[in-house]
């Protein structure tokens, strides 16, 4: 099992990695399996199914199925050319994607959010279809969108298909307890095995490069949440709120009146200002799905502002750390909301945060592995109810608290020398049994919990 550190943190758009990005990626992979089939097709379909359906409008999710037949991919999404592709779809009933269109697509009636039959595989289901010229379908496929962009066809999901297809790395860790007792054997650092699996699919130039560019997307995410405010899309009205609480941070800065727990403000700042940006449909990194974005880079920003000796050139350290632990969460449980409710995003958010963390503040590998359990272990059972469907509320203020989570984690373990009682390998297993005990209703349908008692959603 080996998952990159470009598997875990993916530029891409908002709102949501499985219901906005999974979506488009899973058009742009039906097209090219449309460019090599021996069929000529003259129009597409799609059906949602399960939690895409449900939560399918607040989360673009439409809209995103319609870029990804169109040609769109998250990582070179440009807004404006997507509202103009749009607008000529909706004009024309058609799709143009190079070397297949033009394509009679009509979104109002080619497109269709199937409530009532949910797909067997995962709740976040869809299909899409290729049509001859009298309508008749000549190709299909079932995707599924597992958590975080990554997507899965009905085949590769019943084959237990992960995303490496490369040769064997020199440390391959499926648990935990193998990543420690591989640390012990190397005298490697969790980044230093990460770094080292890394290094046998790439260079260390293009490795570097690549790091540099996710906290360079990370960083400027940040920024732009903190200078901009006004109301987010979607019709909850939900005000901007972090610019407002950045400039009051800024204004009391250096008053010796400043109450301690307001460093914890600034990390909901931080955090909230990524989530804004997210819920508008900007480009964030999935940390490790869109949802949680926000906990780890304000855990970043909060170290490198306000930690003494924090230095930009440990954050490769930082994000190899969160990475190997979201890859030990991912493929022994889930990072998917819908599978798992918000324990697998936010929770899997904070462990990755609070060992990264750890580690560039000098922890050893058990008081890494430490620091990820005990912020992991207090998000078990947390639910995902987005009011009306929209990753807005609850989603955004509580990335601000799952980073208060990582860095109130970390600094409990380094109190420590690395024994405690729960392994991490144990608080994973939990995790993904309390997500298959959740009821559906908890899980990114917008069924239950908040989303159906706030007044007026």
């Amino acid at each position: 099992m080996f998952l990159s550190v470009f598997d875990m943190f993916k530029v891409g758009v908002g709102p949501s990695s499985s219901h906005t990005m999974g979506p488009m990626v899973a058009g742009a992979r039906f097209l090219d399996r449309l460019r090599a089939s021996p069929f000529t097709a003259q129009g597409l379909r799609a059906s949602l199914h399960g939690s895409l359906a449900f939560t399918g409008v607040g989360h673009a999710t439409d809209r995103a199925t319609v870029l990804g037949l169109a040609g769109f991919v998250p990582e070179s999404y440009d807004q404006d050319s997507a509202d103009a592709t749009l607008a000529r779809i909706r004009a024309t009933g058609q799709v143009e994607p190079e070397g297949l269109g033009p394509l009679a697509f009509k979104p109002a009636t080619d497109l269709v959010f199937d409530y009532d039959h949910p797909l067997t595989g995962h709740a976040n289901g869809m299909i899409l279809m290729a049509t001859d010229a009298e309508g008749d379908i000549i190709l299909q496929e079932i995707y599924y969108s597992v958590g975080g962009g990554f997507v899965l066809t009905e085949a590769e999901l019943a084959a237990g298909k992960d995303t490496d297809d490369g040769p064997p790395v020199p440390h391959p860790f499926k648990s935990a307890a193998e990543m420690l007792r591989m640390c012990a054997e190397t005298g490697q650092s969790v980044a230093g095995l990460k770094r080292l699996n890394e290094l046998s699919r790439r260079d260390a130039a293009t490795l570097d490069r690549g790091i540099e560019r996710i906290w360079e997307v990370m960083e400027s995410c940040i920024d732009r949440g903190l200078t901009t405010d006004g109301i987010l899309p979607g019709g909850l009205k939900v005000k901007r709120r972090a610019k407002a609480i950045h400039d009051a941070l800024q204004a009391e800065r250096g008053r010796n009146l400043t109450a301690p727990h307001v460093i914890n403000d600034w990390m909901s700042a931080y955090a909230m200002a990524v989530n804004e940006e997210n819920a508008a449909g900007g480009q964030v990194v999935t940390a490790p799905t869109n949802g949680a974005a926000g906990v780890i880079p304000a855990t970043i920003r909060y170290w490198l502002d306000h930690v003494p000796g924090a230095s930009r050139a440990q954050i490769p350290e930082f994000l190899l750390t969160a990475a190997a632990i979201g890859g030990l969460i991912k493929f022994n449980a889930s990072i998917s909301g819908a599978e798992c409710g918000c324990q697998a995003e936010v929770g899997s958010a904070a462990a990755m945060a609070a060992a990264g963390l750890a580690a560039v503040l000098g922890g050893t590998p058990e008081q890494v592995e430490n620091a990820a359990e005990i912020a992991l272990e207090h998000h078990l059972g947390m639910t995902c109810d987005p009011v009306k469907g929209l990753v807005q509320v609850p989603c955004i203020e509580r990335n601000g608290l799952g980073a208060i989570k990582a860095v109130s984690a970390a600094s409990l373990s380094m109190r420590g020398d690395g024994t405690h009682l729960v392994p991490l390998d144990s608080a994973i297993e939990t995790m993904r049994q309390t997500g298959l005990d959740m009821s559906h209703k908890y899980k990114e349908t917008s069924l239950g919990g908040l989303a159906v008692n706030v007044p007026n959603c």
